[in-house]
């Protein structure tokens, strides 16, 4: 099975992907499956979920939550996350029986890295994004490995998908159930960053265009 984990529509205030060209994009490359998981909200992921009519097809009802210490990727939820602590949103996340990955860990960015010791959380959360197709350079994905490695956790791949383009350049391959793989620490990521500092740049620029159009 192969599945893109990180996908932003329309509700994410830096993303203007419609729930019906991730589907529709999203099964042209291949997937199946994707994981939607806009910033603060599952608003993007149910509306990608009620579109999708294909059985064989899995929409994953997600959310990327900003805590205090940086982004964590929420999966298989069914409400919006209030906490805004790193451990208390943690704890909401596994109430609702979601999973975790800490998505992008090392970006170059510092403001959007993660600031908190993952070996000191690594037993509450289930994945790192190990590959994110986002990443300016090689090192950033290489360094998410490398503690995904050390803490036995499984690895994730991801787009980070803000424009149609993006959709798929990573991915997660594993076999059977998705949970479970994840579970069994039986998951691969793959995937490119070629055009990873392209699109972070029109992603710096987007932010300010939609920003600026929203508050006309």
């Amino acid at each position: 099975m192969k599945y893109d984990l990180h996908i932003h529509t329309y509700n994410s205030p830096c993303a203007v992907l419609k729930p019906k060209t991730i589907l529709k994009i999203a099964k042209k490359k291949g997937l199946n499956g994707i994981a939607v998981t806009d910033h603060n909200t599952i608003k993007g992921a149910l509306e990608v979920r009620k579109l999708n009519k294909d059985r064989d097809f899995e929409v994953i009802t997600g959310s990327e939550i900003k805590t205090d210490k940086g982004d964590l990727l929420a999966y298989y939820i069914t409400k919006e996350i209030r906490s805004r602590n790193l451990l208390d949103t943690i704890d909401e996340i596994k109430k609702q029986g979601g999973l975790i990955a800490v998505p992008h860990p090392f970006r170059t960015m510092p403001w959007l890295r993660f600031r908190h010791n993952i070996s000191e959380i690594a037993k509450r959360i289930d994945a790192i994004e190990a590959f994110n197709s986002r990443m300016l350079f090689p090192w950033e994905n290489r360094r998410a490995e490398k503690i995904a490695d050390n803490c036995a956790l499984a690895k994730i791949g991801s787009s980070d998908a803000h424009f149609s383009f993006d959709i798929g350049r990573a991915y997660t391959l594993f076999e059977g159930d998705l949970r479970d793989a994840i579970k069994k620490k039986k998951t691969k990521a793959e995937g490119s960053i070629i055009l990873g500092s392209i699109s972070g740049t029109l992603g710096f620029f987007q932010r300010r265009v939609i920003h600026k159009l929203r508050n006309l």
